[in-house]
């Protein structure tokens, strides 16, 4: 079935003539598709001649270089000069006191308000900018961290999320403006923050680790670089998008460069620049959880801890607290966004004023009556039911449930049938077949560019000497997109055909994009117990409601001129979905396939820590074991191959449009 245009555009004769602007698209489609033949057949021929040539094998070692000894003996001549060298003594050794001060002062603070004070001031900064039933749910989420226990770490991740963020959103602001007013600072920048958010979180921990130690300082500044760059591309894009005609008027008036900055850039940008504080926020908070693995403390001290043991219980009472964190964090920040400007200022500046009346008096309060800290009598443990739950279902649904088999029995045929041929395929592969696939593959969809960076990037895996532990991750990482894709494309094509769907799953997949990376290990551990499969379930979770929200927009995106004409010629619901609706939303589905590549690989990579094994071990293990040269090569790999997945499956601009006129 072939849908047409209703009506023939005005000025143009319904003929059968075709017209230049009509012809231009049929010619970049088929020279799309001739291109595409060209290079499967090109791939073809080199992948005979490279057989008859080269024949198999893994990387070769001659092609490989042992970088641990140098990486060991940078890493031992920056320990030896820490306390010596000026860069230490008058850089770095300020930067890392200055970090320490700041999350003291914030935690001393936080304990001398007292919990009812801290509890007040969230729930009076949540009534202010979201109303009164956000400020009863952010009460409640405070009220449960401490009858959990874990009131303590909860005000030890909150002071370092307040230095971080501020960090975070200064440093980015700053980057952001630079973009935002120079056309060269934005084509620099671009490219870095491109490459910055495809890389996995624990890609951050390594080199701050090498440089200032495990601790505090290692952990905020790892988090500060993690969740600056959507403030910088908010920011900039905020900038760069204000509306011409106010810029214009303000240039009329005679305003200077920086009056039309501060008094029409700025104030046009802020719903954007509250987007990217609240962006900066939660991926700030995902990262100070990770970043429990160099010290931060806190709630994801917590968590590892309680992972490394094998300890559901206590990993979920330490668990709940961050999820409920970043569901405030979230609601408040967004609703803050969504209200700004809509108050009188002198309204707003007395509502403020009450709120810290309010705060202060009930923190004098709790000082008076010596209870600034949550009382041990208000907490409950949940720590020995979860772990009874769970010793229950391994002696009851891990194996020998009839008919459908057990959670374990589960993930050993999923490891069996899929994970293991999976990676001793790849493994298998000649390697220089490995390059000529991702290079074909880049090219498909992108430029020349695009495939030399990707094949480049797979390269520099082997160069490294961490081939075979690079294409057990990779196993991992198809494997897990395969289901995200196969799951999240169904549920997105349903939500967008059914409104009462998509409301359903609306709030659910706001819960599941606000947890960070860590929790989501906690479920599948009591479920499936530790290993390969595990993890990849953990990444499926974790990339599930991103490719279901872009797949949903995508389709429910679709002209609705061309969906009435479909079903004027008769189409029947299916015929509609897969010639009409999965066609034009097909930019939109492949941005599905490349986030759902880019967010299984963060989950993967974290997946080491509950016998995901690959680079994820490794990673683990150099940072655990002070083993920096080994954790830097796999983190050093992980960036790589985080690289040639991104650029393999995110099409240039062109291509994308290319798609769609097709």
């Amino acid at each position: 079935m072939t849908v047409t245009a209703p009506h023939a555009p005005p000025g143009r004769a319904a003929t059968g003539t075709v017209g230049a602007g009509e012809a231009r698209p049929a010619r970049l489609h088929a020279l799309t598709r001739h291109r595409g033949r060209l290079i499967a057949a090109g791939t073809a021929l080199a992948l005979l001649l490279g057989a008859v040539l080269l024949g198999g094998g893994g990387w070769p070692g001659a092609l490989a270089v042992d970088v641990s000894a140098p990486l060991e003996r940078g890493s031992e001549w920056i320990i030896d000069n820490r306390d010596s060298h000026p860069l230490f003594l008058y850089v770095l050794g300020h930067v890392s006191n200055a970090v320490v001060v700041a999350v003291r002062a914030v935690y001393l603070v936080l304990l001398a308000v007292g919990w009812a004070g801290v509890t007040a001031a969230v729930g009076l900064v949540a009534w202010r900018v979201a109303g009164v039933r956000l400020a009863l749910t952010s009460v409640a989420a405070f009220a449960v961290c401490g009858l959990l226990g874990m009131w303590v770490p909860t005000l030890q991740t909150l002071a370092l999320m307040v230095v971080a963020v501020a960090a975070s959103v200064l440093l980015g602001g700053l980057l952001g403006l630079a973009a935002g007013l120079s056309d060269r600072m934005h084509r620099v920048l671009r490219p870095v923050l491109d490459t910055m958010q495809v890389l996995p979180a624990f890609a951050y921990l390594l080199p701050v680790v090498l440089v200032f130690g495990i601790g505090v300082p290692a952990a905020v500044l790892a988090t500060v670089v993690y969740a600056a760059p959507p403030m910088a591309r908010l920011t900039a894009l905020g900038l760069r998008d204000a509306d011409a005609g106010v810029m214009e008027a303000a240039a009329s008036l005679g305003a200077t460069g920086r009056q039309r900055l501060l008094t029409a850039r700025l104030p046009l940008a802020r719903r954007e620049l509250l987007l990217g504080v609240n962006q900066s926020i939660m991926m700030a908070l995902g990262m100070a959880v990770i970043a429990s693995v160099i010290g931060a403390g806190g709630l994801g001290d917590r968590v590892y801890q309680a992972l490394a043991s094998v300890d559901v219980g206590a990993a979920l009472a330490a668990g709940v607290p961050v999820v409920l964190l970043a569901v405030v964090l979230d609601r408040v920040t967004a609703a803050a966004g969504e209200r700004i400007g809509a108050a009188p200022a002198r309204r707003t500046a007395l509502g403020w004023a009450v709120a810290l009346a309010v705060t202060a008096v009930v923190a004098v309060a709790g000082r008076l009556s010596d209870r600034l800290s949550w009382p041990d009598a208000w907490t409950v443990d949940v720590a020995g039911p979860v772990n009874g739950a769970v010793d229950w279902m391994t002696a009851h649904l891990y194996s020998g449930v009839p008919v459908v088999g057990g959670t374990a029995d589960w993930a050993g045929r999923f490891t069996t049938w899929v994970l293991n041929p999976l990676r001793d395929g790849l493994q298998g592969l000649p390697w220089w077949a490995v390059l000529l696939t991702v290079g074909a593959l880049a090219l498909l969809i992108g430029t020349w560019r695009t495939a030399a960076t990707a094949v480049l990037a797979t390269a520099a895996i082997g160069v490294l000497g961490v081939w075979d532990p690079a294409l057990d991750t990779l196993s991992q990482v198809l494997a897990a997109v395969a289901v995200t894709l196969l799951l999240g494309v169904a549920l997105g094509v349903a939500a967008a055909r059914s409104t009462r769907l998509g409301r359903a799953l609306r709030p659910v997949l706001d819960v599941f994009q606000t947890m960070p990376q860590f929790v989501y290990l906690i479920p599948v551990v009591a479920l499936f117990g530790v290993g390969r499969a595990p993890a990849v379930a953990a990444a499926v979770v974790y990339a599930l409601p991103a490719v279901v929200r872009i797949t949903a927009q995508g389709v429910r995106g679709v002209d609705p001129a061309v969906m009435e004409a479909s079903r004027s010629l008769g189409a029947t619901g299916r015929q509609q979905l897969f010639q009409v609706q999965l066609p034009l939303a097909r930019p939109a589905l492949l941005l599905a396939v490349n986030q759902g590549v880019v967010l299984v690989l963060a989950v993967v990579v974290i997946g080491g820590l509950v016998g995901g094994g690959a680079l994820g071990y490794d990673a683990v293990f150099g940072l655990a074991q002070g083993d920096l040269a080994t954790g830097l090569v796999a983190g050093a790999a992980i960036v790589c191959l985080g690289l040639m997945l991104d650029r393999v499956t995110q099409p240039t601009e062109h291509r994308a449009h290319a798609g769609k006129g097709a």
